[in-house]
């Protein structure tokens, strides 16, 4: 049977000549749009792992550990910086969640460039997405393996052995079950938000009591007599937005999971909408309160900032419990990472512009082809770890910011595809909507541009990162041209089925 919307001439044609034409129909809220990569998978998330999935995806390494290098670097102004970034950040997720309420689909941002862009589209959006995470999880898990070697325990065995181990844990939980999945994300999200927590309350404490910390009283002295907002000028503010939007990488996760949860138009827009105040709380309150209780300068990238204070107030043991903290934010990280890419890539797999065995699932509705094929990557990372434990980590989170920006971008132009198919009558807007559309998606993807300015003015690594961009598009370019036939037969195909 034909889903095509009836034209007016259609009605016209069969409405006889003496009755009145009947006014046209209101468009159909129900999608005509079917991804084939939706099928199989079990619903077994619930409304807890969803909020939680939401929180861990807004809280990461990027606050945990990067923040004190770049309050070092522009001093209290780097609030404005998350602030920014966080921003942003949430309008991607408000118009993810718009086209989730549309259609809720494990395949996510691929399966909406897909209808909306073509297979061209999801091609682009996919791997976009796997770059990001493949060489993420080689970070992770070089990030894992160095904050083991904290403790003196595991400080004589071997930096690759340990990235191998967090590897396979991970992994394992991650190829039983969703539910797997879902309660270790729940539990890693759960030690995040407790520790950020209990900062802000000493932090708010300290400043109210006017507490000494490390012979500095803390306040708004403290940011006063040191330089001011901008101690060192706006410009490093505005160049540390290129690192600070990757600490919002993975916020979009809660869209993939969509697809196993029950009752996503109930559950969704909860967690959705309580990322903007998590974010406001968690990540810019956070490092306000950091500004406040020591000077900028007491801050490095070698230590969390978090343990920079408890280490200055005296507290034994702060910076063993924070490095604990820091390595289930990098475990979370790899957890998440091979939980969306296993879908995405089934979606993909299905439809042509993916390797075959990437869309096989197991007996437990586990998309295990394509979370075994993030792996490798991740063991690729092992190796990297192995011949160069002290580069690996900035050798890849550099490709994965590539991979963020791209992803990002996707769904923003997705959500305006969609907003331009709702306004010429093709599809229905849910309730749940992305504010101020279309200028919303407009402003975010002229952001994203920026933000690739400035990783090139920032010269450096950020330089050689944007340099590489045209090699990644021509490998893209290249991988298109060898699937397309592939993509070309199973469109073909599903269409007769039709």
């Amino acid at each position: 049977m034909s889903d095509r919307i009836p034209t007016a001439a259609d009605r016209l044609s069969a409405t006889p000549a003496t009755a009145t034409p009947a006014p046209p129909a209101a468009p159909s809220a129900t999608p005509r749009h079917v991804d084939a990569g939706d099928h199989g998978y079990r619903k077994d998330l619930k409304s807890r792992h969803i909020n939680m999935i939401a929180i861990g995806g807004a809280i990461g390494t990027g606050l945990f550990l990067g923040a004190g290098g770049r309050m070092a670097d522009a001093g209290p102004s780097l609030f404005l910086s998350y602030a920014v970034c966080g921003l942003f950040a949430f309008f991607v997720v408000r118009a993810l969640g718009e086209l989730v309420l549309y259609r809720p689909s494990s395949g996510a941002f691929v399966s909406y460039a897909r209808e909306f862009m073509g297979e061209k589209g999801a091609y682009t959006a996919g791997w976009l997405y796997f770059l990001n995470w493949s060489t993420t999880a080689v970070a992770d898990i070089t990030a894992a393996a160095t904050y083991a070697h904290f403790w003196s325990m595991f400080s004589s065995v071997p930096q690759w052995i340990l990235a191998l181990i967090a590897l396979a844990v991970v992994l394992a939980a991650n190829l039983i079950s969703v539910r797997y999945f879902g309660e270790m994300e729940f539990w890693f999200s759960i030690v995040k938000v407790a520790a950020l927590v209990s900062f802000m309350l000493v932090g708010i404490f300290l400043v109210v009591t006017q507490h000494d910390v490390g012979g500095h009283t803390p306040g708004l002295a403290t940011v006063a007599g040191n330089g001011g907002l901008f101690p060192s000028g706006v410009m490093p503010m505005l160049l540390l937005i290129q690192g600070v939007v990757f600490a919002y990488a993975s916020v979009e996760l809660c869209g993939v999971a969509a697809g196993e949860t029950e009752h996503p138009e109930e559950v969704m827009p909860r967690a959705m909408n309580s990322i903007m105040w998590r974010v406001g709380l968690f990540y810019v309150g956070s490092v306000v309160l950091l500004a406040l209780l020591l000077p900028y300068t007491a801050y490095s990238g070698d230590e969390s900032p978090f343990v920079t204070v408890f280490d200055k107030l005296g507290i034994p043991g702060a910076a063993g419990v924070m490095n604990l903290v820091v390595l289930t934010a990098a475990l979370s990280s790899l957890n998440s990472g091979l939980y969306s890419t296993g879908r995405i890539l089934r979606s993909m797999s299905l439809s042509g512009s993916a390797p075959k065995f990437t869309g096989v699932m197991n007996g437990g509705g586990v998309p295990y082809g394509g979370i075994l094929l993030t792996a490798g990557f991740g063991v690729l990372g092992v190796g990297l770890n192995y011949w160069m434990p002290d580069d690996a980590f900035e050798l890849v989170i550099n490709f994965a910011s590539v991979g963020i920006l791209g992803t990002w971008a996707m769904i923003m132009t997705c959500s305006l595809l969609f907003w331009r198919h709702a306004r010429d009558g093709r599809v229905t807007r849910p309730v749940y909507r992305l504010p101020w559309a279309p200028y919303t998606q407009i402003v975010t993807l002229v952001f994203l541009v920026t933000v690739v300015v400035l990783m090139w003015l920032d010269g450096g690594v950020g330089r050689t990162t944007v340099a590489c961009l045209p090699l990644i598009g021509t490998a893209l370019v290249g991988g298109w041209y060898l699937v397309r036939r592939r993509v070309r037969v199973l469109a073909k195909a599903a269409a007769d089925r039709d």
